[in-house]
């Protein structure tokens, strides 16, 4: 992999500030995650599909430490006795509870070690000379990587029981209400990334694709929408839904959205800690890919495939570019998209008009992970790094894509190329999605 180091030492500077500042920002989310609980929330296990918080916190520090104070730094190891406990490719998410991890105390002390010894050696780095450096790659690697796992700890706040810890205001409403769909017409476009010096490996390189003309739905599927496909049915009407979806359904006992509760003829949700009324307009979230197929078989549409979804968020009729994010270059704000944990729901749709596309597509950034058809595959050149099973030893498993990032995602780790994906039937992780068809032959 080959990324172009700062130009001057100016340049480099302001990339030495700015990775003190994604990092600094990912410690006071992870405080705030771990800090929020008593020790017995903490070392307790809230899902089988999720590690003790503790876990997490000890892991983001262990990440930190073999990166940037090993690697990087050529340091001496913090605590080399514990790399294995902290391995996520050795220990189950389901077991972790039995490993003799760090305690609470322990945990924050040594990922407060860990810090003090990075900063050290971001102060002394070039931040060029190879490629794990150049343009602080390592260092943006390790602050994605904390961000990530805070969304992870978010998710297992969601399914931990007992009063709320977490608060934040509402999300907003919708300043003018969207809907209906636009037509992206066919074309080749850029897929992907060669130029963002802290893209990840399955984001590389770009590439041309050519997609054929699709419509999309202007906003993601909304739980007003989605109410209406459980009115009619849905869950019980076998044509709608895919052999194996409806064998884990039947088999998990799926009838809504994770979190939410009838009683009588009134829905609720559960968000963390907290039931209240559901928001008719806010984008429907935590369904699996199964629910999200068959919902897009009742309303006669289908899920859009990745080059579809990118395409869209990111492809500029007017230049022929490929933007980095849907409305233009410049990083995310509050005016659009719902990002980095600010509110803890997804804000109503036609929120964020200043966050549109160019081809008209509304919250692609932000709010929901979106599932899109296409499994999880290796672009044309991949080159693995600065290791295989950050991506590689995922690719052709049983596993969907997700696009565009949640209320809980920062925007360190959310762009118009980030890739994400998981199993089909995960519903914990803050996934929702929008609605795609072929285009008609008088549409074409």
């Amino acid at each position: 992999m080959t990324l172009s180091a700062p130009a001057d030492h100016a340049d480099r500077e302001r990339t030495r500030a700015k990775i003190a500042e994604v990092l600094a920002r990912a410690r006071r989310r992870t405080a705030l995650l771990t800090d929020s609980v008593d020790e017995a929330d903490l070392v307790a296990q809230h899902s089988p599909l999720m590690s003790p918080l503790v876990w997490d916190l000890a892991h983001i520090g262990n990440q930190e430490e073999l990166w940037l104070v090993r690697d990087v730094g050529g340091r001496e190891p913090v605590r080399g006795d514990i790399d294995e406990l902290y391995d996520a490719f050795k220990h189950a998410r389901a077991n972790r509870p039995a490993l003799p991890l760090l305690n609470p105390a322990q945990a924050r002390g040594y990922v407060g070690t860990v810090r003090e010894k990075v900063f050290d050696v971001l102060e002394s780095s070039p931040l060029l000379g190879n490629p794990l450096v150049d343009n602080g790659f390592a260092f943006g690697m390790i602050a994605q990587h904390e961000q990530q796992h805070d969304e992870t700890m978010l998710a297992t706040h969601q399914l931990r029981l007992g009063g709320p810890v977490l608060s934040a205001p509402p999300a907003p409403s919708a300043p003018v209400p969207v809907g209906g769909e636009v037509i992206v017409p066919a074309g080749e476009f850029t897929m992907g990334t060669s130029a963002d010096p802290w893209a990840l490996d399955n984001e590389r390189p770009a590439h041309p694709v050519y997609v054929e003309g699709f419509a999309i739905d202007v906003a993601p599927v909304t739980n007003e929408q989605y109410l209406a496909f459980i009115d009619d049915g849905g869950y019980e009407r076998r044509e709608l839904w895919s052999e194996r979806g409806w064998a884990h359904r039947q088999e998990a006992g799926l009838v809504a959205p994770q979190f939410w509760e009838r009683e009588g003829n009134q829905w609720s949700r559960r968000v963390f800690g907290v039931r209240g009324a559901l928001r008719p307009r806010q984008p429907v979230v935590h369904v699996c890919w199964f629910e999200a197929e068959a919902f897009a078989r009742w309303a006669g549409k289908r899920l859009p495939t990745e080059a579809e979804w990118e395409k869209a968020a990111r492809f500029d009729p007017a230049t022929g570019s490929s933007r980095r994010y849907p409305w233009g270059a410049d990083e995310p704000s509050e005016r659009t998209a719902n990002l980095g944990q600010r509110h803890l729901e997804p804000a109503e749709v036609g929120a964020y008009p200043a966050g549109a596309s160019a081809t008209g597509v509304h919250q692609l950034i932000g709010d929901v992970w979106e599932w899109c058809s296409s499994g999880f595959e290796a672009y044309p050149g991949f080159r693995a790094f600065p290791y295989r099973e950050y991506s590689e030893v995922f690719f052709g498993g049983d596993y969907r894509i997700l696009r565009g990032g949640s209320f809980g995602t920062d925007e360190v780790a959310c762009r118009g190329t980030f890739r994400n994906w998981d199993h089909p039937i995960r519903r914990q992780i803050f996934a929702g999605f929008r609605l795609a068809r072929d285009l008609r032959e008088d549409e074409r």
